[in-house]
Protein backbone atom coordinates (compact mmCIF):
# COMPACT_ATOMS: atom_id res chain seq x y z
CA UNK A 1 0.00 0.00 0.00
CA UNK A 2 1.31 3.79 -0.94
CA UNK A 3 1.29 6.55 1.50
CA UNK A 4 -0.16 8.86 -0.77
CA UNK A 5 0.34 11.70 2.62
CA UNK A 6 2.49 14.08 1.56
CA UNK A 7 5.40 14.59 4.11
CA UNK A 8 6.04 18.01 5.47
CA UNK A 9 9.25 20.01 6.01
CA UNK A 10 10.92 19.52 9.40
CA UNK A 11 12.95 22.32 11.13
CA UNK A 12 16.11 20.09 12.40
CA UNK A 13 16.66 22.37 14.88
CA UNK A 14 13.37 22.09 17.03
CA UNK A 15 12.23 18.52 15.42
CA UNK A 16 9.18 21.21 15.18
CA UNK A 17 6.42 21.20 11.59
CA UNK A 18 8.13 23.79 9.79
CA UNK A 19 5.07 25.97 8.16
CA UNK A 20 6.65 29.09 6.59
CA UNK A 21 5.08 31.41 7.99
CA UNK A 22 1.92 30.07 7.59
CA UNK A 23 -0.99 29.77 9.60
CA UNK A 24 -0.88 27.42 12.29
CA UNK A 25 -4.03 25.11 13.57
CA UNK A 26 -3.25 24.06 17.32
CA UNK A 27 -6.03 22.42 19.41
CA UNK A 28 -6.84 24.50 22.25
CA UNK A 29 -7.07 21.61 25.70
CA UNK A 30 -7.61 21.88 29.16
CA UNK A 31 -5.88 19.97 31.25
CA UNK A 32 -6.90 20.03 34.84
CA UNK A 33 -7.29 23.77 35.47
CA UNK A 34 -4.92 24.46 33.12
CA UNK A 35 -5.05 25.50 29.03
CA UNK A 36 -2.82 23.94 26.38
CA UNK A 37 -2.15 24.39 23.09
CA UNK A 38 -1.26 21.46 20.75
CA UNK A 39 -0.71 21.38 17.59
CA UNK A 40 -2.83 19.34 14.94
CA UNK A 41 -0.32 18.23 12.86
CA UNK A 42 0.56 15.58 16.04
CA UNK A 43 -2.82 14.55 16.95
CA UNK A 44 -4.43 11.70 14.40
CA UNK A 45 -7.59 11.49 16.15
CA UNK A 46 -9.74 12.78 19.17
CA UNK A 47 -11.79 9.91 20.54
CA UNK A 48 -13.91 9.52 23.83
CA UNK A 49 -12.50 7.35 27.04
CA UNK A 50 -12.85 3.57 25.79
CA UNK A 51 -12.77 0.52 28.01
CA UNK A 52 -9.06 0.40 28.96
CA UNK A 53 -7.16 -2.54 29.55
CA UNK A 54 -5.00 -1.86 33.54
CA UNK A 55 -1.54 -2.36 33.56
CA UNK A 56 -0.13 -3.02 37.11
CA UNK A 57 2.89 -1.75 38.72
CA UNK A 58 3.36 1.63 35.95
CA UNK A 59 3.76 5.15 36.94
CA UNK A 60 0.30 6.56 38.60
CA UNK A 61 -0.35 9.01 34.80
CA UNK A 62 -0.37 6.06 32.74
CA UNK A 63 -4.11 4.68 32.93
CA UNK A 64 -3.62 1.51 30.55
CA UNK A 65 -4.04 0.09 27.17
CA UNK A 66 -6.61 0.46 24.54
CA UNK A 67 -7.08 -1.02 21.32
CA UNK A 68 -7.82 1.12 18.35
CA UNK A 69 -8.33 -0.72 15.17
CA UNK A 70 -5.54 -2.63 15.90
CA UNK A 71 -3.27 -0.47 16.94
CA UNK A 72 -2.23 -0.88 21.32
CA UNK A 73 -1.51 3.08 22.31
CA UNK A 74 -0.09 3.29 25.92
CA UNK A 75 -2.78 6.00 27.72
CA UNK A 76 -1.76 8.83 29.77
CA UNK A 77 -3.32 11.28 32.39
CA UNK A 78 -1.67 14.33 31.02
CA UNK A 79 -3.25 15.94 34.37
CA UNK A 80 -1.03 13.70 36.56
CA UNK A 81 1.92 13.72 34.56
CA UNK A 82 1.90 17.31 34.30
CA UNK A 83 0.52 18.83 37.21
CA UNK A 84 0.64 15.94 39.74
CA UNK A 85 -3.06 15.99 40.50
CA UNK A 86 -5.50 14.05 38.43
CA UNK A 87 -8.86 15.61 37.17
CA UNK A 88 -11.91 13.56 37.15
CA UNK A 89 -12.98 11.98 33.70
CA UNK A 90 -16.05 13.36 32.90
CA UNK A 91 -18.38 13.18 29.48
CA UNK A 92 -15.96 16.31 28.27
CA UNK A 93 -13.00 13.92 28.53
CA UNK A 94 -11.44 12.64 25.32
CA UNK A 95 -8.22 11.10 24.52
CA UNK A 96 -5.70 12.67 21.76
CA UNK A 97 -4.22 9.85 19.82
CA UNK A 98 -0.76 10.58 18.26
CA UNK A 99 1.89 8.26 16.88
CA UNK A 100 5.82 8.80 16.60
CA UNK A 101 6.36 7.10 13.07
CA UNK A 102 3.72 4.25 13.36
CA UNK A 103 6.04 2.29 15.88
CA UNK A 104 5.01 4.46 19.47
CA UNK A 105 1.47 4.71 19.39
CA UNK A 106 0.33 7.00 22.48
CA UNK A 107 -3.08 8.30 23.69
CA UNK A 108 -3.30 11.35 26.17
CA UNK A 109 -6.23 12.07 28.38
CA UNK A 110 -7.62 16.23 28.40
CA UNK A 111 -10.27 17.13 30.46
CA UNK A 112 -12.11 19.54 28.08
CA UNK A 113 -11.51 20.40 24.46
CA UNK A 114 -11.77 23.98 23.61
CA UNK A 115 -11.56 24.20 20.28
CA UNK A 116 -9.43 25.25 17.00
CA UNK A 117 -7.41 27.67 17.25
CA UNK A 118 -5.12 29.62 15.08
CA UNK A 119 -1.96 30.20 16.30
CA UNK A 120 -1.30 34.15 15.16
CA UNK A 121 -4.20 34.82 17.34
CA UNK A 122 -1.95 34.44 20.32
CA UNK A 123 1.06 36.92 21.63
CA UNK A 124 3.76 34.86 22.55
CA UNK A 125 5.17 35.39 26.24
CA UNK A 126 7.86 34.82 28.46
CA UNK A 127 7.95 31.13 30.05
CA UNK A 128 7.81 31.10 34.06
CA UNK A 129 10.56 30.93 36.00
CA UNK A 130 9.66 27.42 37.54
CA UNK A 131 11.01 24.02 35.70
CA UNK A 132 8.68 23.18 33.14
CA UNK A 133 7.55 19.72 31.63
CA UNK A 134 9.19 17.85 28.99
CA UNK A 135 7.05 18.50 25.51
CA UNK A 136 5.98 22.47 26.77
CA UNK A 137 7.87 24.10 24.06
CA UNK A 138 6.05 27.80 24.39
CA UNK A 139 3.93 30.04 26.56
CA UNK A 140 1.21 32.48 24.67
CA UNK A 141 -1.75 34.69 25.94
CA UNK A 142 -4.96 34.80 24.27
CA UNK A 143 -6.58 38.63 23.70
CA UNK A 144 -8.94 37.71 27.48
CA UNK A 145 -4.91 37.50 29.22
CA UNK A 146 -5.40 34.09 29.52
CA UNK A 147 -2.24 31.79 29.54
CA UNK A 148 -1.69 28.97 27.31
CA UNK A 149 1.68 26.46 27.73
CA UNK A 150 2.05 24.81 24.01
CA UNK A 151 2.67 21.22 24.05
CA UNK A 152 4.19 18.53 21.63
CA UNK A 153 3.08 15.40 21.98
CA UNK A 154 5.44 13.59 19.94
CA UNK A 155 8.22 15.30 22.10
CA UNK A 156 6.91 13.25 25.24
CA UNK A 157 6.52 10.37 22.99
CA UNK A 158 10.38 10.69 22.09
CA UNK A 159 11.69 11.20 25.25
CA UNK A 160 12.49 8.14 27.41
CA UNK A 161 12.24 8.97 31.15
CA UNK A 162 8.33 9.61 29.99
CA UNK A 163 8.48 5.97 27.61
CA UNK A 164 9.85 4.33 31.27
CA UNK A 165 6.34 3.82 32.35
CA UNK A 166 7.37 1.24 35.41
CA UNK A 167 7.21 1.57 39.32
CA UNK A 168 11.25 1.35 40.24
Amino acid sequence: MMDTQKEQPIDNQSNHVSNNNAPTAVLGVLIGEDRYLIPMTEVSEVIPIPKLARVPLTQSWFIGLANVRGNLYGITDLSVYLCGNSAPFTLKSRILLASLNNKIFGGFVVNNMLGIRNLSDFNSVKAPKKKHSIGITDHYEDSEGRVWQQLSLLDLLRDEKFLQIALK
